[in-house]
């Protein structure tokens, strides 16, 4: 029998280089052809020097070239970008089956989180974890059931005025102190009245921002190339302390959880996130390490968030006082001067209530949301987006839609209102909660519920204690801060600026200092 000739080693490097220019004549012929419209780029490497920081403004930039969606191409990549509430609640919410899926995250998803974080587990876990965990979040924080964290949220807000009319000049410490504090108590039943927990918040914010940072283009070779994850540890320094990270953060969570167990069995925890997991652990089949990783996520996410939405908050007040007065004399006529306002006044404020979802829908603190992978190839209105492509909703640009939001630039509570001053429930399909900042489909924050009512009683309580203002300079100048200047991180935040913070009458100190007993 005759032996079959053994190909050397040119001939096969000749058969890749011809299998990878085929492969991407291919992509390219369908880009052509039957991808959403982009703007040009590079042979082989595309658009990805086409990206610049703050990319949102670049990709709604392009929406008016191009239209509401838009394809790119990163060194062979594609990526879809979204910019229109109503591509994004088409495919991301009504073919969820498709859109629901995140892009591989190698060291965020892998080596940081070993597949525990639900912000990054694939749809299509086989174990199901992602399933699993998300079936919990709703168990526990669905609209009904986040009521029962209203007393601690109120007395939180007391706490956080009473700081701000200490120390008005630190209002961003004190910001992210009160979120992350509310949040402690939320998931772990800490006591907001003893809260001591700097330590423990820097540590959790310093997983956060690992993952933060892991995320970056171009941070870690191995999402470029993949095959070097299955380099062995002591080779691969990043992946050596990627790994230690990992058992760190899992002994930190599983500690907090511990804890929260040790207090429950004592019957001295009070009604929180991880202790209704505990007591539910075996019907919502969560393992340990999976309950500890849910519970570590929910304070990562709900932290720096609400902290960044107080902060827009405060840039709006300080840019439009004919906003902050008409905002205090609903409070003052419902509310009064002889207490702080309570989630029992919900219903009767709505311009605070509409003045939520303006500052979410503003200034949004998450422009772009975190991508979404496609599972398979799929075709919308005469477009074919390949399965594998990264697909990012342009919240930014929903937000500024002229036909959802005439003079987007405009900070104006008073068009989530009716002609009778009502909140307007009867919005656009694919925005029902007047904004799009929680996200789509299946991967809607899963915290919202939480989130609203933090940011509520927040505001309502500083809008009914504080007058907010202009700072001036040494010669009694205003200092008018930007609108448009932002720090992208974790979230996008205003930059620092200055302001000047008051309390609205002598007695505010005094009425807090009573609310502060929960009572």
């Amino acid at each position: 029998m005759a032996r079959l000739p053994v190909p050397d080693i040119n001939s096969l490097l000749k058969l890749l280089a011809l299998t990878i220019i085929l492969k991407y004549l291919h992509r390219f012929y369908y880009r052509s052809r039957y991808w959403p419209p982009g703007p040009r780029g590079l042979p082989i490497l595309g658009n990805i020097f086409q990206l610049p920081s703050f990319s949102w403004f670049a990709f709604t930039k392009w929406k008016a070239q191009y239209g509401p969606i838009i394809s790119l191409n990163l060194a062979g990549q594609p990526m879809i970008v979204l910019n229109t509430a109503k591509v994004a609640g088409d495919l991301l919410s009504r073919r969820a089956r498709i859109y629901s899926d995140r892009p591989p995250f190698i060291m965020a998803r892998e080596i940081l989180t070993g597949g525990m974080s639900l912000v990054f587990i694939s749809y299509a876990d086989p174990l199901s974890r992602w399933r699993r965990m998300r079936r919990a979040t709703h168990e526990v924080l669905n609209v009904r059931s986040v009521e029962e964290y209203r007393s601690l949220q109120e007395v939180e807000a007391a706490h956080l005025v009473t700081n701000l009319l200490r120390s008005p000049d630190d209002w961003d410490y004190h910001f992210k102190r009160s979120a992350a504090s509310t949040v402690l108590c939320v998931v772990y039943g800490w006591d907001p009245v003893g809260f001591n927990g700097d330590d423990i918040i820097e540590k959790i914010n310093g997983q956060t921002h690992r993952l933060a940072d892991a995320l970056l283009p171009g941070a870690h070779l191995v999402e470029i190339f993949p095959i070097i994850k299955y380099l062995p540890p002591w080779i691969a320094k990043w992946k050596r302390e990627g790994l230690e990270w990992f058992v760190k953060d899992t002994k930190m969570f599983e500690d907090l959880l511990s804890e929260v167990n040790e207090r429950r069995l004592f019957g001295n925890c009070p009604p929180c996130f991880a202790s209704s997991l505990l007591e539910n652990q075996s019907r919502l089949k969560l393992e340990k390490e999976e309950a500890a990783w849910l519970t570590g996520v929910m304070f990562g996410a709900g932290s720096e968030t609400t902290a960044a939405v107080l902060a827009v908050f405060l840039l709006a007040m300080v840019l439009h006082p004919e906003v902050m007065q008409k905002a205090q004399a609903e409070i003052d006529g419902i509310v009064g001067r002889d207490r702080i306002p309570t989630f029992r006044d919900f219903d009767k404020l709505p311009y605070i209530q509409a003045m939520v979802k303006e500052v979410l829908r503003w200034r949004t603190i998450a422009p772009l949301g975190i991508p979404r992978c496609t599972t398979e190839s799929d075709w919308y209105e005469g477009y074919y987006i390949p399965k594998g492509a990264l697909v990012v909703a342009n919240i930014w640009a929903m937000h500024r839609d002229p036909e959802l939001f005439p003079d987007p630039d405009e900070f104006r509570p008073s068009r989530f209102l009716d002609a009778s001053g009502n909140i307007n429930h009867m919005f656009a399909d694919n925005v029902p909660l007047g904004h799009v900042t929680y996200g789509f489909g299946k991967r809607i924050c899963s915290g919202l519920n939480l989130a609203n009512q933090s940011i509520f009683i927040d505001i309502a309580c500083m809008l009914w204690a504080l007058d907010i203002d202009k700072a001036t300079d040494d010669r009694g100048n205003l200092i008018v801060p930007s609108s448009v200047d932002f720090i992208e991180g974790i979230v996008v935040r205003p930059a620092p600026f200055t302001c000047k913070i008051k309390a609205r009458s002598g007695d505010v100190a005094a009425m807090l200092e009573h609310a502060k007993t929960g009572e």
